[in-house]
């Protein structure tokens, strides 16, 4: 994962939309790899994910890094702070877990909720093109100096939803090879239907671009990123 270009492009978006400090809450922060990262560019970061062992590893970065970061074990469709933030942010893919439609509107009811007004929501999700033209139906393997690992891809168009069943032999220190199995489940969605419920949701989008641009996401765009904003309520 090119966490490095990953984050100079989130901490590029922020600051285009005026987010230069503050709390930034990182929603599926995993093992904390991007609220680290975002945490060193100056945020006040919050991580949120609903694995205790991914959290454990993030705090264990904590500890090394020396960073102030809150991690809180919870699911992101039923989040709760303290207080507003000044951002969200959701990425690798972690929006793509999300296998229903009214789990995604609730995320973003909750983001809207906890938004500072005029906050900045940005996320990326794997598009469909990605699951159904290149990783469905695929398997890849490959070997590595302590582990190997075979990554099987299954896509079924009428759901949307990809499988991705994982085989993985990590060497132990007798030298021998651990076997492990993992099953991930991940939903592609249509950029329009994702683009209609932020707007329910009372956020304002911004912008949906291609990963790594500024431009709107192309046929074969494999990621796309959307910003979104809590707007300032209306005076009448």
């Amino acid at each position: 994962v090119p966490y490095e270009e990953w984050s100079s492009y989130l901490h590029g978006l922020l600051l285009e939309h005026g987010i230069e400090e503050g709390i930034v809450l990182d929603l599926g922060c995993g093992t904390g790899a991007m609220t680290e990262r975002l945490a060193a560019f100056g945020y006040d970061m919050i991580g949120v994910d609903n694995s205790e062992d991914m959290l454990e590893l993030a705090m264990e970065k904590r500890v090394q890094s020396g960073q102030d970061i809150l991690y809180l074990l919870q699911d992101m469709r039923e989040f709760e702070l303290y207080g507003t933030v000044k951002a969200v942010v959701c990425v690798c893919d972690s929006m793509n877990y999300l296998l229903e439609e009214e789990d995604l509107a609730e995320v973003f009811s909750l983001v809207h909720n906890y938004l500072d007004q005029d906050g900045i929501f940005i996320f990326d999700m794997n598009t469909l093109y990605k699951y159904r033209d290149l990783i469905g139906d695929a398997t890849i393997c490959e070997n590595r100096e302590h582990e190997s690992f075979i990554w099987e891809n299954c896509f079924d168009e009428e759901s949307s939803i990809n499988e991705y069943a994982l085989t993985l032999f990590v060497e132990q220190e007798s030298g021998l090879y651990a076997r492990y199995e993992e099953f991930h489940y991940q939903r592609a969605y249509e950029l329009e239907k994702v683009e209609e419920l932020i707007k329910a949701s009372g956020l304002e989008l911004l912008a949906v671009c291609g990963e790594g641009t500024k431009e709107p996401p192309k046929a074969d765009c494999e990621r796309a990123y959307f910003v979104a904003r809590r707007p300032q309520p209306h005076i009448f």
